[in-house]
């Protein structure tokens, strides 16, 4: 073949100059050949036929509250997938909800990750200060990285309160932990009809219509995320974390399914721990001779309640059943979406039955408006009895007694919170992959922990847990793959060791058997009933859980060198994970950043909002003054101006429909105050103003609350008591609009979150006296 030579311009040689010589003429002499390495590939491939992974969490429940497990609410989707799967009878969680899910997440134990406690209780102790440590990377990041799409649908509770704000920093936000995708709310809890609701990084309002719950919702929202995922990149594999906020308080559902079990628990809870336990040697997922541990010193029998307090405690107790249907079905919802799909199959399913044992927070007696009672603040047996059928209804924040939390842990010990007993940590597991799982229906009694999950996925997938992550050297993971167990019922079991620590309630796990130690605050106890006292007075208990199911049979007295070396182990494990120094709970370290710090005057502007109230000014126990400028047009305005909590307590300024400035101060279902001007705000800029004069020192004292428009008094009135430490651990500070629940009694047919409409806010400022 005939070579054509094309001799370049002298323009050719400028424009191949001005490239850096990226354009090479023809006469130029050859380059030396080098080795050329091969590109990274642009995206990475999960391993061939790896499955999907989907994880379900739910909140506060309780051993024996599904029916799975013998319990009385129905739970049709756990029940199916028991049916396809494996029932897991000795998996355990951490007793309580950060530190549980910083161990699934994570694959490792709690306190080495930094998430000892539960956020709200975080302290500068190394292995409690909330801040999840980078050498520990979540399951989702190492998935993400290995070529899945990630997402996480509901509560995370897993940022330091200083870092959950507009400010950020948002890296330990689920989007900055490994998931692409976030729908949901941040804290503890939160209101399931009117919920605080981030995506991604940014407070959201609710979408629109007169049926919303959240569960429903979120459910929704995976759905759709899976359905895009499967139409986009039909070939990717994903990795979904399901943890709605259910059944953790407030216990809030459609009333048609509380009163699927009215009359169901009239009988109360001693009667209902004796059926539950029938139930369950029933149903095979506990031994045929597991003992019924006794009822705790200081919760009352049932029989000792009046009447009245028994009918509060039933439909309380119906309420949280119907909870729990409810959050089951929804669940199902996605189970349901996978197997339309054709993905069902190659999914591995991951259901776990509570963070943590059934909760104590609801105290003795329960509530309507639990947070007040938590903080000592009474409520009306009378005024609730008259509210009996609106338990449950966006109008109550209602918490059932705590005996019915140690009902739903049968046939063991005490509650959440409580991690030297199985009461607080022994949780139901349900594990499908219908493509690798062949023992429909079968049992599981190895030992498992909530940072097992992480191994289990890692070896379900086929990788290894990386060394290093984002250039970080990562500590090893601490929990065991439950993949072994899958279709062998006999395989020893390889997690053999592991301890447990909560508020100083503490456990070692070793071959079988548990030693424990209860430390001394009662879970049904306010934080002003706790008093410390010494660890080294705390009685260690013993127990063979080979033999005893139920840890019914103390054996310290009869196996004391046994003891002594279990004490020992737990004192070395402590030590290798951050544990020590023990310490009881712990509310407001000064240790800690604060987005407040020790300021006395803010000044917020339209834009701020989804403000945690632990980094909002600190107004409780003292005066304060409120003042807001606005900038009303002709024609008038209306909307929130700034608000902090919700329709549990909490207050809002506002403009009224008829544009009227009020002002609405909420103390749980102690009292309700309304302020509320004479005449709409007319056309012109106003300064409208708060003024609260506390009662002299002390906590939850009362005062006078006083509203002024433009410097003239428009109203004032007397607050019996106020909150000692807060209003919500869910709701925010907003201004210009009320994210979440409704502090203000807002127009019904207006639009959520009732935005200030019509006019202009200048500024808030707030001054702590």
């Amino acid at each position: 073949m005939k070579t054509i030579k094309i001799r370049p311009s002298a323009g050719v040689f400028a424009l191949a100059a001005s490239l850096g010589s990226a354009v090479l003429p023809a006469t130029a002499a050859p380059a030396q050949e080098t080795p050329v390495t091969p590109a990274a590939p642009l995206q990475r491939q999960a391993p061939a036929g790896a499955p999907n992974v989907v994880v379900v969490l739910l909140d506060d429940v309780g051993f024996g509250a599904a029916s799975t497990f013998g319990g009385p609410a129905a739970t049709q989707a756990l029940d199916q997938l028991a049916a396809e799967g494996l029932r897991y009878n000795r998996f355990h969680t951490t007793a309580i909800c950060s530190p549980t899910r910083a161990a699934l997440l994570s694959g490792r134990n709690a306190h080495a990750v930094g998430i000892g406690a539960v956020m709200n209780t975080a302290d500068s102790r190394p292995g409690y200060t909330g801040m999840h440590a980078r050498d520990a990377a979540s399951i989702a990041e190492i998935l993400r990285q290995e070529g899945y799409n990630t997402a996480a649908f509901g509560k995370w509770h897993q940022t330091p309160d200083w870092e959950i704000s507009q400010s950020g920093p948002f890296d330990r936000w689920p989007t900055g932990m490994g998931f692409e995708k976030f729908y949901g709310f941040m804290g503890g809890e939160t209101d399931q009809f009117e919920p605080t609701l981030i995506e991604g990084t940014t407070p959201i309002l609710r979408p629109e219509g007169k049926d919303y719950h959240l569960t429903t919702d979120l459910a929704d929202q995976a759905i759709r995320w899976m359905r895009a995922r499967q139409s986009i990149t039909p070939g990717k594999p994903f990795f979904l974390y399901f943890a709605p906020g259910a059944t953790h308080a407030p216990l809030q559902v459609p009333k048609a399914w509380i009163d699927k079990y009215r009359g169901r628990f009239d009988q109360g809870w001693d009667r209902l721990r004796e059926e539950i336990l029938a139930k369950q040697k029933e149903l095979g997922v506990v031994p045929k001779d597991t003992v019924l541990t006794p009822r705790p010193e200081g919760l009352p029998a049932w029989d000792s309640l009046s009447a009245n307090d028994k009918k509060i405690a039933a439909r309380l107790m119906e309420t949280y059943a119907g909870f729990l249907a409810h959050t089951d079905h929804e669940v199902g919802r996605l189970v349901q979406s996978l197997k339309d799909s054709g993905a069902y199959d190659n999914t591995l399913f991951i259901y776990i039955v509570g963070d943590n044992g059934g909760s104590p927070e609801g105290g003795l007696s329960g509530s309507l408006n639990y947070m007040g009672v938590l903080q000592g603040l009474a409520e009306d047996q009378a005024a609730n009895l008259r509210r009996l059928e609106n338990i449950g209804g966006p109008d109550t924040y209602p918490h059932f007694p705590v005996g019915w939390a140690w009902a739903l842990n049968t046939p063991f010990q005490w509650t959440k919170t409580v991690a030297s007993h199985l009461g607080g940590t022994r949780n139901p597991l349900v594990v499908t992959w219908p493509k690798r799982i062949t023992d429909k229906g079968g049992l599981r009694s190895q030992f498992g922990h909530v940072n097992d999950i992480a191994p289990t996925i890692l070896e379900a997938v086929g990788i290894e847990a990386p060394g290093e992550v984002n250039g970080i050297a990562q500590k090893p993971m601490n929990g065991t793959s439950l993949v072994y167990s899958f279709n062998d019922a006999k395989a020893p079991e390889k997690h053999t060791t592991q301890y447990f620590e909560v508020f100083g309630h503490r456990a070692i796990y070793h071959n079988g058997w548990m030693a424990s130690a209860f430390h001394n605050r009662l879970p049904w106890a306010t934080g002003m009933q706790y008093k410390e006292k010494p660890f080294e007075e705390d009685t260690w208990e013993l127990y063979d859980l080979r033999t005893d199911f139920s840890q019914a049979r103390d054996l310290a007295a009869l196996e004391p060198q046994r003891l002594e070396e279990m004490k020992a182990l737990f004192l070395r494990e402590a030590a290798a994970n951050q544990v020590l120094p023990l310490k009881g709970p712990s509310v407001g370290d000064t240790a800690l950043p604060s987005l407040t710090g020790k300021r006395t005057q803010f000044t917020y502007y339209p834009g701020a909002v989804g403000i945690p109230e632990v980094g909002a000014p600190k107004m409780l126990n003292r005066s304060w003054s409120l003042s807001a400028t606005v900038d009303i047009p002709e024609g008038g305005a209306r909307g929130v101006i700034a608000t902090i909590g919700g329709t549990a307590a909490g207050w809002s300024l506002y403009l009224g429909k008829d544009g009227k400035p009020t002002f609405t101060y909420r103390l749980f279902d102690v009292k309700t105050v309304d302020l509320v001007g004479s005449t709409p705000l007319p056309a012109g800029r106003h300064v409208l103003k708060v003024d609260f004069d506390y009662d002299g020192t002390g906590y939850a004292k009362g005062g006078y609350l006083k509203l002024e428009v433009n410097g003239q008094a428009a109203g004032q009135e007397r607050l019996p008591a106020s909150p000692p430490a807060f209003f919500s651990i869910s709701e925010t500070f907003d201004v210009g609009v009320d994210t979440g629940s409704a502090a203000g009694r807002y127009p019904s047919d207006d639009a959520i979150g009732y935005p200030f409409t019509g006019g202009s806010i200048e500024r808030v400022d707030i001054h702590l006296r």
